[in-house]
C-alpha cells in the first residue's frame, strides 16, 4: 500500500473514532503536542494511561470483591480513571467513569460491579482501537511518509 492510500485510512479511521464518540477534542490537542522532536509523544502518553488503566481495573476489582466495599476507595480509583481517561480523550471510558461514580456513591455493589464490565469492555475496545491507529501511523513512517495526520 502507498503512503497517499495509508494516509486516507488514517483519516477515515481517525474520523470514525471520533464519530464513535471513542475519542474527542483532548485527543487532538494531544497530538498537536507532537512534533518532529518526539514523534511518538502520543503513543507514549498512551501506552501510559494503558498502563495506569489496567491497574486501576485490577485495583476496582479486587475492592469489589471484598467482604465490605470500601466506597471511597472505589470512588478514588474510578475518579483518577476519569481523569487520566479525560486527558486523552477517551470519551466513553470517561462517560462510564461518570456513571460508575454516580452508582458508586448510591453504594450500590450490584451496580458498581456492572459499571467495571462496561469499562473493562470500552478499556479493551479502547486499546484496541488505538493499537490500529498507531499501526497505520507507523505503517506510513515504515513507508516513508510524514510522522502524523
Amino acid at each position: 500500500m502507498d503512503v497517499a492510500q495509508l494516509k486516507r485510512q488514517l483519516i477515515a479511521f481517525t474520523e470514525l473514532l471520533y464519530r464513535e464518540g471513542f475519542l474527542d477534542e483532548q485527543f487532538n490537542q494531544l497530538q498537536q503536542l507532537q512534533d518532529e522532536n518526539n514523534p511518538n509523544f502520543v503513543a507514549e502518553v498512551v501506552t501510559l494511561f494503558f498502563e495506569d488503566a489496567e491497574r486501576i481495573l485490577n485495583e476496582l476489582a479486587n475492592n469489589l470483591d471484598q467482604q465490605s466495599v470500601d466506597f471511597k476507595k472505589v470512588d478514588a480509583h474510578v475518579h483518577q480513571l476519569k481523569g487520566s481517561s479525560s486527558s486523552i480523550g477517551a470519551q466513553r471510558i470517561q462517560r462510564v467513569c461518570i456513571i460508575f461514580r454516580t452508582v458508586c456513591n448510591e453504594k450500590n455493589v450490584e451496580g458498581c460491579l456492572k459499571c467495571l464490565q462496561q469499562l473493562k469492555h470500552e478499556y479493551a475496545l479502547m486499546k484496541s482501537k488505538l493499537e490500529t491507529l498507531f499501526n497505520l501511523e507507523q505503517q506510513i513512517l515504515a513507508a516513508g511518509g510524514p510522522p502524523s495526520i
